[in-house]
């Protein structure tokens, strides 16, 4: 996590006219100010409660003494593994800075109950578990502490010794650890949204403890601050935030080229879908592997294309809007974060509040408290079962022909979202390799989300952005399920109930979706990805 210069270099495209008026309103030095009133009168009560992310390289400095003095405690016992149960923000920026620091963070953001048990049987007796929660009452987070807690102690070990808990005062999970002494309790900035959270006790905690610098992140940050908060044209901030708000494009590939940092894509995807993807408008982000993505190499007319590190010129020679930034981790979360917001101005939103995330929620919690009777399958070929609406599948009689039913859905403005409520790092892990070759196949930029993960990040946009996603979800049977300590569901049928709300409220949007579930998860996934291919 070396500091080096930031800067944000326009290849192909500009917008100066954009730039100026954001020059002339002032709006850098404002948002350092924490002006609330710059996204208008609507937004202005969450803005004034939002803001706190702007000055957090130096917030946060206390936390590093405390970091590191909880890490010393616990390496002297011997407890070197680390384990994050968290969603969305708890969890992207925490994994985006460990794994570019290099360091062991065992990211616990699935509902996936394979996921879930490698978790648990994986050195308990060396486990630390970091329960982060913004609201302390994550559904996915509290049943990941419950199943812990009960493994710790089944195993003669003190559950609360070993976990820490980073949440907002005044949560259910505060009052939570209090009550049972857990090892710690770090209370975070309550003016931070949770997707802006990276440099507060969410990101640095865990990050931290796993044995990352943190005190180099905020260092990363502090050195472009000022930089950041000037009202002039050259300011990297300004510059992406008129890339992002006023290209005339609204998906944005971002795509590493070389910068030393890991997976930043998936953490700027939250970012920027939750924050823009509201009222009919936002900036769709696809994470895409590198600068050989369709995106990148052949972008289609609606894609901005941002890269990430110094790009070879062949990459950057292309008609399309390009743009490349550099930087430190912690001076591109600072710089995201302002760009974010200076994007939400230009589009008229608030990029603060996420309305549309609550829907799913509430439909799956809906459909645990009174599971229906499953649907019957429209067919069912090779293990998968294929479920969807009836004007979609008509006359369909083959998992391939349903395939390409859905992508004849697909028009010029579109894009293809493929949704897999599988383990993400065990034997399913192989299905996103059908991202690429399905963006080839459509000519249409797409994105390829694992649930319930994506739920806290791009299922926003899905709801609340332009109605022009196409979406395929994969669910699959689990070989093995795990209960949940007095839940009278377990982790394989909250997994279902999520996948089902989603669904739900994406057809209730008038929004095409494709449901296919692998009655046998291996034989399934090596035909579902020959057929997408």
């Amino acid at each position: 996590m070396t500091s080096e210069p930031l800067a944000v270099t326009v290849h192909s495209g500009g917008w100066p006219e954009a730039v100026e008026k954001l020059v002339s309103e002032q709006v850098a030095s404002r948002i350092a100010a924490k002006d609330a009133t710059l996204w208008g009168p609507d937004a202005e009560a969450e803005a004034s409660i939002r803001l706190g992310w702007t000055d957090l390289h130096e917030t946060s400095r206390p936390l590093l003494a405390e970091i590191e003095a909880l890490s010393a405690e616990l390496r002297a016992e011997g407890l070197d593994r680390i384990v994050l149960a968290g969603m969305g923000g708890s969890s992207l920026a925490p994994e985006v800075i460990t794994r570019t620091a290099g360091v062991e963070l065992t990211v616990l953001d699935t509902t996936d109950p394979g996921a879930v048990q490698r978790a648990l049987h994986d050195r308990l007796e060396r486990t630390v578990l970091v329960v982060s929660s913004k609201s302390g009452s994550t559904v996915e987070t509290d049943s990941q502490r419950r199943v812990f807690e009960a493994a710790f102690t089944a195993a003669g070990i003190d559950a609360a010794s070993r976990i820490v808990a980073v949440t907002d005062p005044g949560s259910g999970l505060a009052d939570r650890a209090a009550e049972a002494g857990y090892r710690r309790l770090f209370l975070a900035d309550p003016n931070v949204g949770g997707r802006y959270s990276a440099l507060t006790a969410f990101g640095l905690v865990p990050s931290g403890l796993a044995g990352a610098d943190v005190a180099a992140l905020l260092d990363g940050a502090a050195s472009v601050a000022a930089q950041l908060a000037a009202d002039a044209p050259d300011n990297p901030a300004l510059i992406l935030g008129a890339a992002l708000g006023a290209s005339g494009r609204d998906k944005v590939a971002i795509a590493d080229a070389g910068s030393g940092i890991s997976g930043f894509g998936d953490w700027a995807e939250q970012l920027l879908a939750e924050s823009t993807g509201k009222n009919g408008t936002g900036v769709l982000p696809i994470a895409v592997s590198g600068v050989d993505a369709p995106e990148v190499r052949q972008p289609a007319s609606d894609v901005l294309v941002a890269l990430l590190g110094q790009p070879d010129a062949a990459v950057t020679s292309g008609a399309a809007p390009t743009i490349s930034v550099q930087g430190s981790l912690g001076a591109q979360f600072l710089l995201w974060e302002f760009a974010t917001a200076v994007a939400g101005r230009l589009l008229g939103i608030n990029p603060f509040d996420q309305p549309d995330v609550e829907s799913a929620k509430a439909a799956a919690r809906g459909l645990l408290d009174a599971p229906p009777q499953p649907s019957p399958p429209a067919f069912a070929e090779g293990g998968i079962e294929v479920r969807g609406p009836e004007d979609l599948l008509q006359g369909v009689t083959t998992v391939a022909g349903a395939v390409g039913a859905l992508l004849s859905r697909l028009e010029d403005d579109s894009y293809l979202a493929v949704m897999a409520y599988l383990d993400r790092e065990g034997a399913d892990a192989s299905l996103a390799d059908v991202r690429e070759p399905l963006a080839v196949r459509t000519g249409r930029p797409t994105t390829f989300g694992w649930g319930p993960r994506f739920l806290h990040s791009t299922g926003q946009y899905h709801k609340g952005g332009p109605p022009q996603g196409v979406f395929l979800q994969v669910t699959g049977a689990p070989a093995n399920d795990v209960a949940i300590p007095d839940r009278p569901f377990t982790f394989g049928e909250l997994i279902s109930a999520q996948a089902a709300g989603d669904a739900r409220v994406l057809t209730e949007l008038g929004r095409p979706v494709l449901r296919l579930h692998l009655t046998d998860r291996q034989a399934g996934i090596d035909t579902l990805k020959a057929i997408l291919r």
